[in-house]
């Protein structure tokens, strides 16, 4: 599963072309978009829930999460228009870090509102990843592929992008078969998320990407 991304072509976008792009090809007709979330620590300067939850505000973190409601039912609404389904399979690995905990909370706004998420153990997956981990791409029909990157401290910093279509198609298989793995969204949140507790004091998300 995913054997051939490693050796895929591709073009290196920084993060304002990746998101023109992306966008451009969002509205293509593509049919649908996939997205394979794996890091557990990043970083989002910019997003005013994230700045809080790394201030160690979780209460306003949560409320600032839920303050994008609207902008995400318009997402959705803009999709619907466009023919376009979304499906999202976050990987999680335990124990779960303050970023996912945080995650989870905002992908709740979302879940709430009919995006289709699901969730995936990592530990179930250690079979395919015994020598790396499994891509973190965003899929827009058979048209483009993104593998979103990061700087050293988890800030995004744009994408690797592929058109070559077998390698799309393969990578989105592999995609459907862990998402027929996953579990639904609201009985992890329920079991793994509601029982944590807040995530104590500033700078929670120190951590780099793949740190432990």
């Amino acid at each position: 599963m995913f054997d051939s991304f490693p050796g895929g072509a591709s073009e290196r976008l920084d993060r304002p072309s990746y998101h023109a792009d992306l966008g451009r090809v969002y509205t293509s007709g593509i049919g649908f978009l996939n997205k394979l979330e794996r890091g557990q620590h990043f970083r989002e300067r910019g997003f005013p829930s994230w700045e809080a939850f790394a201030d160690g505000d979780w209460e306003r973190a949560l409320s600032l999460a839920d303050e994008r409601r609207e902008d995400y039912a318009q997402e959705l609404r803009q999709a619907s228009r466009l023919g376009v389904t979304h499906r999202r399979l976050r990987v999680v690995e335990f124990p779960i870090t303050p970023y996912v905990q945080w995650e989870l909370f905002v992908l709740r706004v979302r879940v709430d509102l009919g995006d289709d998420i699901k969730v995936l153990d990592a530990r179930d997956i250690s079979n395919i990843e015994r020598t790396r981990p499994v891509p973190e791409v965003v899929i827009l029909g058979d048209v483009a592929m993104y593998e979103v990157v990061y700087d050293e401290d988890g800030n995004a910093a744009g994408a690797n992008r592929y058109t070559e279509r077998s390698l799309i198609r393969e990578t989105s298989l592999g995609f459907d078969t862990l998402y027929e793995r996953g579990e639904d969204f609201y009985d992890f949140f329920n079991r793994e998320i509601v029982p944590l507790a807040p995530p104590q004091g500033p700078g929670v998300q120190a951590a780099r990407p793949g740190s432990q």
